[in-house]
């Protein structure tokens, strides 16, 4: 298995581009997401995710028509899978942040630590989720799989962006619905470039070339393992 190089300069400058030139939309999408999100007490979040999720991935593909903010509710389309993904990590990061708390001294730290690195692990779940297919386990599996290749870099590249899509929440509070698609936008261009050849590893195949060559017409239908 090739090593993934992690392009770190190259995939946060370009997701800062695809953010400044789709500023609307993903702002917009971004708000109606956290909205949503936070009213339904986090039983929407999977959703909203997967439908911002598949905003950018659409808006890197330049599919037609271009993607607009309300694409977001297509996240529906992946409603179990996503939800599935937030309520079992969710449940496994709650139950061992507890039991490492009991650590003396230095549960607190490795806990963070933890953290850091689970969100790394799982930076490109909810795009094969989306893009492949793919049901949640399997899909946090396959980026699970691919980060471990090149762990460190990958580890780097995550908390990058993670500081990046968190900046709003910590100077402005509400601010996170202009900073959070950015960190959306770095994590769906290199998913794109690590994923676009290696999805066949994994018994997938990418949706986007259905939408582009369809003109994006329909609802595309998520595609199971390539027989």
């Amino acid at each position: 298995m090739d090593k993934p190089e992690v392009r770190f300069g190259e995939w946060i400058q370009d997701g800062f581009s695809l953010y400044k030139n789709n500023f609307g939309v993903l702002v917009v999408a971004s708000i109606i997401a956290l909205v949503l999100s936070l009213v339904t007490v986090g039983i929407l979040a999977g959703p909203m995710a997967a439908g911002l999720s598949l905003i950018t991935l659409r808006l890197i593909d330049r599919t037609k028509p271009t993607p607009a903010a309300g694409d977001i509710f297509q996240g529906f389309r992946y409603f179990l899978q996503s939800f599935l993904f937030v309520l079992a990590w969710g449940i496994i990061v709650v139950v061992g942040s507890a039991i490492l708390s009991l650590i003396p001294c230095i549960g607190s730290l490795v806990t963070f630590a933890l953290s850091l690195v689970i969100q790394a692990l799982l930076m490109f779940s909810f795009f094969l989720i989306v893009d492949a297919g793919m049901d949640f386990w399997p899909a946090s599996m396959a980026s699970m799989r691919m980060v471990r290749r090149n762990f460190w870099p990958f580890l780097g590249f995550s908390i990058v962006a993670s500081l990046i899509g968190g900046v709003g929440a910590i100077l402005l509070g509400v601010g996170v619905v202009l900073t959070l698609p950015i960190e959306a936008c770095i994590y769906a261009v290199a998913y794109r470039e690590v994923f676009r050849e290696r999805l066949g590893e994994f018994g997938f195949e990418s949706t986007s070339s259905v939408d582009k060559t369809a003109g994006n017409a329909g609802p595309e239908q998520p595609k199971g393992p390539v027989s």
